[in-house]
């Protein structure tokens, strides 16, 4: 019976070698959309922010022909609301359009694949928890500058 590949160790994001593969990632650009797959370029500005949400080393094949039904999904979605409030909310029936259905379903699709990609705001914000604690720094720190925007902690000289 063949043993499995021992599972690789997460990298240190602080030791030299991550920061070689940052630079790396960096020259290397994002990855283009798989071949084969029909892509719309005017889903190109979803699927940069997608891949903007990992590090490029991290993105498998079949990673990335899931991040492409995710990117056509968000441009789907964008030109059937664009259809709804063009045609309006309900039809000459009294009845909801129907594309809110599709539009709800598509959502749905977006989320699920945003879990599964790991490109969701908790694996690459972290925990909400944290991002509450990030925004009361921030708002304590808004609420001890002076007006102009001037903090309390530097020095100001007399007009």
């Amino acid at each position: 019976m063949e043993r499995p590949e021992p599972k690789k160790r997460n990298r240190r994001s602080d030791s030299t070698t991550a920061a070689v593969q940052a630079s790396q990632n960096a020259a290397l650009g994002s990855h283009e959309p798989p071949a084969g797959i029909e892509f719309p370029e005017s889903a190109r500005v979803h699927w940069d922010w997608i891949m903007s949400a990992r590090p490029r080393d991290r993105w498998q094949p079949i990673d990335l022909a899931n991040a492409a039904e995710l990117a056509i999904l968000y441009d789907d979605i964008a030109r059937m609301r664009s259809a709804i409030r063009k045609q309006g909310d309900v039809g000459e029936d009294g009845k909801a359009h129907p594309l809110h259905k599709v539009v709800a379903d598509a959502t749905r699709r977006v989320i699920a694949l945003s879990r599964m990609l790991h490109v969701h705001p908790e694996a690459t914000e972290g925990r909400s928890r944290d991002a509450g604690n990030a925004l009361k720094a921030e708002r304590q720190a808004a609420a001890s500058t002076l007006p102009n925007n001037v903090s309390r902690l530097i020095p100001r000289v007399a007009s």
